[in-house]
Order: C-alpha cells, then structure tokens, then sequence
C-alpha cells in the first residue's frame, strides 16, 4: 500500500467518524489516488490536482470544480502531515452548478398527486406514496431527510419530527399540522399490522420492510407524475420529488407577500425550517420564481424614493 493511500484511508476514517459518510467524495478520492500512484507521486502538487480535477475532458466545468474541491480537502489534510504537499488554491476553476428554475407545483397538482397514490397497489404502498408526498409538500423536507427519518424521529404524540439526516449533518425539528399527524399515524398503524418487528428503525419501509430508497421513490413518482399529466419546461424534463420542497418554500413566500408580512424579519425563519446553511439559499426562491420577483418588484414600489 502505498504512503498516499494509507494517508487516504486515515483521512476518510477521520471524516467518517466526524459524521460525514462521504460515499461519493470517498470514491472520487480512490480514482485521485490511483491517479498519483500511476504516476508515481509521491506527494500532492497542484498541477497534478488540476490535471485529475479536468478528467474526463468533456465534463461539464462545474464537475471540473467539483473535483478540485473534493481533492483539496485531501490536500489540506495531508499538508498537516507534509510540509511539502502543495494545497491548491480554489479559485483555480471556474464552473458552478447551474440552478434550474424549480417546478412550483400548485396545491391541486399536489392534491392529483396524493389521489393517484391512493390508487397504488397494495394498500401499504398507496399510504407510503401517499404519505411521504404529504409530507414532503407540508413541510418542505428533502427527499432524503424524508427517507432518512427513523420511528423514533417522529413525535406523534407532540406534533414534531427531527431530521437527523439533514444536509452537512444539520438536524432540526419540524414542528406538525395536526392533519400532517393523523395521516402519519394512519400510515404508521397499517406498517405496524404489516411489519410488528421491522428489522430495521425506519418511519417509511419497503415493501419487505426495509428502510424506502430514493430509487422506489423516484420510479413511483415518475409514474405519478406521467399518470396525472404533469410536464416540465424547458431544460427539466418532468417535476421531481425535490420540487415538493421548492413548492413548499415558494409558496409560503407567496402567501407572506400576499398578505403584507415583513418577509425580511421572516425569512430567517423559513431558512431555519427549511434546513438551510446559507440565507442566500432561501433568497433565491425570490428571483427564480417569477411571480416572487414581481411581487418584491410592487413592494419595492410601494417604498418612497427606492425606484426612482
């Protein structure tokens, strides 16, 4: 084995014991070290980093930087052991993810949604469909936070529901609509007559009582989608589950707006509930929406001395 990836393996098992799972970045990193080792590197430089993060030569610049991004948090632990290795800058790529104009389903898309999953055969995975859009449409949720929630995680009793799967290992509750409570104990009471002892902790099982995947999720949902005549425009071919979340976020503005809050002082309370890092992340609902930007657009207006 040689030096570089045993110091990889030490840097993984690190990350990993900190609470990041890093299945992707742990494989991009095996490819990074494969490469060194092909050339006989001893250590990292910053030209080989750039040559390996410009791989495959027709990617798309965003998963350039990416890869740049990946392979500097290795270099940044090495260099803690070798003074020699080199850290590159990371303004060495350009390229950042395009954001595609979410789909902003309305409440009767949602509601179709809800219906055609009712129909799902058997009966446990219409409530399991039909349950989880509920709940991703209510509260905003990832997919994956949905997914990720364990039976210990939902609160019925006290109408919350603790993401521990969040996005860079953010938890947080999410406070319940007693309609949102009652559906979730619907579904819980027929997974329980289905699966009494699950082998597994999860909230949503699978059809042989393991924890859901993103895969069922995504397959039923496409056929939702496909069933109640939903497309999508322009560069996203049809609405994902992740829309639900948007739809959530979207709508909530729109209704703050609508009835004259101070959306300023409440927007760090939707970025709380939503789970978000950055601000900036909540903020961009504002100019991706159109009806969002035109609504700021007459509040703006309605300010002595701003547009003129």
């Amino acid at each position: 084995m040689s030096a570089l990836r045993a110091a990889l393996d030490d840097y993984l098992r690190i990350r990993r014991r900190l609470g990041f799972t890093m299945p992707q970045d742990g494989r991009m990193l095996e490819g990074f070290v494969e490469f060194l080792d092909r050339a006989d590197a001893p250590r990292i430089t910053t030209e080989l980093v750039l040559a390996w993060a410009r791989l495959p030569v027709d990617a798309h610049p965003f998963t350039w930087r990416q890869r740049l991004t990946v392979a500097r948090g290795f270099a940044r632990y090495l260099a803690t052991i070798d003074p020699a290795s080199e850290v590159p800058p990371s303004d060495l790529l350009p390229g950042h993810r395009p954001r595609i104009t979410p789909y902003v389903y309305s409440q009767a898309e949602i509601a179709a949604l809800m219906a055609a999953a009712r129909q799902l055969r058997p009966a446990l995975r219409a409530a399991r469909h039909e349950t989880l859009i509920g709940l991703l449409a209510v509260t905003g949720c990832r997919p994956a936070e949905a997914l990720g929630l364990d039976r210990e995680d939902v609160d019925l009793d006290n109408g919350v529901v603790h993401v521990r799967a969040g996005k860079n290992n953010k938890q947080r509750q999410v406070p319940l609509h007693p309609s949102t409570v009652g559906a979730l104990r619907a579904y819980a009471d027929l997974r329980e007559a289905r699966f009494p002892t699950p082998s597994t902790p999860a909230f949503f099982l699978s059809a042989r009582g393991r924890r859901m995947g993103r895969a069922e999720l995504n397959a039923t949902f496409i056929k939702l989608v496909r069933q109640i005549g939903l497309e999508g425009g322009g560069s996203r071919a049809r609405p994902r589950p992740y829309d639900l979340r948007h739809a959530f976020a979207v709508h909530t503005l729109l209704d703050w707006y609508r009835s004259g809050e101070d959306v300023d002082r409440r927007m760090p309370l939707l970025s709380t509930y939503l789970g978000h890092v950055d601000p900036a992340s909540t903020y961009w609902y504002l100019e991706a929406v159109p009806e969002l930007l035109q609504l700021v657009g007459q509040r703006l207006e309605q300010l002595p001395g701003v547009l003129s």
